[in-house]
């Protein structure tokens, strides 16, 4: 037994006795932010003249931004929308990646980024298409100016990778096209440590973006459960005094309570909230009509709501037709996976990209195999991966 229980047992008892201060001093919290969301409802442009004060304190400040000289319904924090009645054909593109990325403990050293793709036609009756792309990284191709690739550094290629094939797919298809992947556009990754990689990802993910926008397509990322406080961050900058926001970072009054939290009690099912703008270190370089914007969405029944947050540019933002479509896609994808909601087509781009552990192990057996017939170097896997792969191991 590797698992000291009586140690692990006894942190157990000791949360358990502390539950209840816990939970009652949550409740009172979550009954502050109510409050100060009504309040705060409907003064957008004190609210954002807070936030340049308290960017100007904390640059990476990442929270909401109400939107100024929208419709009188789109101001209110709190307004929400319902679920648009009109079906329209539409083009459904979803992309999601997974990757191997390099171990030195292997016997050969490579990395592999693959992407999974659907479109759906919804409303011709044509059977979805699958497409599939993978890159496989070896030798000069696992490394940059500060080294071997990171496993960051992987997944950022194979944001971008997903991105990319989105942008291939949509102009063989009829308008509307929407667009989707899991998770943020905010294109994440070391924004210190390997600047050069990061800048030259952000480049092309900006580009891709863009001419995603010259074709008229409806781009989103889906972000389910979100643990983000975005609105909620907004509520406490609408607390502190100016002297207070010169120590922003250590103001949290509403520590505890959530987005998700706060808009499922005012979001029935198959509501959206109104649209946000994005407060972020990535705000500078998301501009014009590729700014960061999101809004909430309740993809489940009245029984179990469900929460997720959508993000997407401004060129979408700005658009009520593009944003009642989306909406309307998400709830009806949603509906096909039944009591878990989750868009149906994201969910199928991820089974088809997955990269199985027997794939795995045929791709290094054929790399293996190509090297001892080419007469290349051929390594071998480490004692501590060999250790691993003894008999009895249940990890």
């Amino acid at each position: 037994m590797s698992l000291n229980f009586q140690q692990v047992f006894d942190k157990i008892r000791e949360i358990g006795a502390g539950a209840r201060a816990r939970q009652e001093r949550l409740a009172g919290l979550r009954e502050h932010a109510r409050r100060l969301l009504d309040s705060w409802a409907d003064k957008a442009a004190e609210l954002c003249s807070k936030v340049d004060r308290a960017r100007q304190a904390d640059p990476s400040l990442r929270c909401a931004l109400p939107l100024e000289g929208r419709a009188e319904h789109s101001l209110s924090l709190d307004a929400s929308h319902p679920a648009p009645v009109d079906e329209k054909p539409v083009t459904l593109l979803a992309a999601d990646g997974s990757q191997i990325a390099p171990d030195r403990h292997a016997a050969v050293l490579y990395s592999l980024v693959n992407v999974g793709a659907l479109v759906m036609e919804i409303g011709s009756g044509k059977a979805p298409q699958v497409f599939t792309d993978s890159s496989l990284l070896y030798v000069d191709e696992l490394y940059t100016e500060t080294g071997i690739l990171t496993e960051e550094a992987i997944e950022m290629r194979r944001d971008i990778a997903e991105r990319r094939m989105l942008l291939e797919l949509a102009p063989n298809y009829p308008a509307p096209v929407i667009a989707l992947t899991d998770g943020p556009v905010e294109l994440w990754g070391a924004k210190n440590g390997s600047e050069g990689d990061y800048q030259r990802n952000l480049e092309i993910h900006k580009s891709i973006l863009s001419q995603l926008q010259v074709k008229g397509v409806t781009v989103a990322g889906y972000v389910d459960k979100p643990g983000a406080d975005l609105v909620v961050r907004l509520l406490e900058i609408a607390t502190l005094t100016d002297e207070a926001m010169k120590d922003i970072r250590k103001q949290h009054p509403l520590r505890g309570v959530s987005d998700r939290w706060l808009f499922g009690g005012i979001l029935q099912a198959g509501q959206r909230s109104s649209v946000f703008g994005l407060q972020s270190s990535s705000r500078a370089h998301y501009t014009g009509d590729l700014a960061l914007h999101f809004f909430y969405l309740n993809v489940g029944s009245e029984k179990h709501p469900a929460l997720v947050r959508v993000e997407l540019p401004k060129w979408v933002a700005d658009d009520e037709e593009k944003l009642d479509l989306l909406h309307a896609v998400l709830l009806e994808q949603c509906r096909i996976m039944g009591a878990k909601p989750y868009p149906y087509i994201l969910h199928r781009a991820h089974e088809i990209a997955v990269v199985k552990f027997d794939e795995k192990q045929q791709v290094e057996a054929m790399l293996e195999l190509e090297l001892r017939k080419a007469g290349g170097e051929l390594g071998e896997g480490s004692g501590k991966q060999s250790a691993k792969g003894l008999p009895g191991r249940k990890r």
